[in-house]
């Protein structure tokens, strides 16, 4: 099921969540100004809803994708 995932390198995971994940950059990363807000209990917006998934989904896939390279090391 998740085997694109193992053909896919590393570092495309890698760049994908720096740019993706973070972009906008000024004046703050988009993904922290979103957690910051989901902190605080101000999010409730559904486009603040959707930014949160958007941009946190490449720091999503990159921690699975570094949970099966250990898996797959440990075994």
């Amino acid at each position: 099921m998740l085997t694109w995932i193992d053909r896919l390198p590393l570092v495309t995971f890698v760049v994908i969540a720096l740019t993706l994940g973070l972009a906008p950059f000024v004046p703050e990363p988009h993904l922290w100004e979103k957690l910051k807000l989901l902190a605080a209990g101000n999010l409730v917006r559904p486009i603040d809803l959707f930014d949160l998934l958007l941009h946190g989904l490449p720091w999503v896939l990159l921690l699975v994708k570094l949970g099966r390279l250990a898996g797959r090391r440990r075994a």
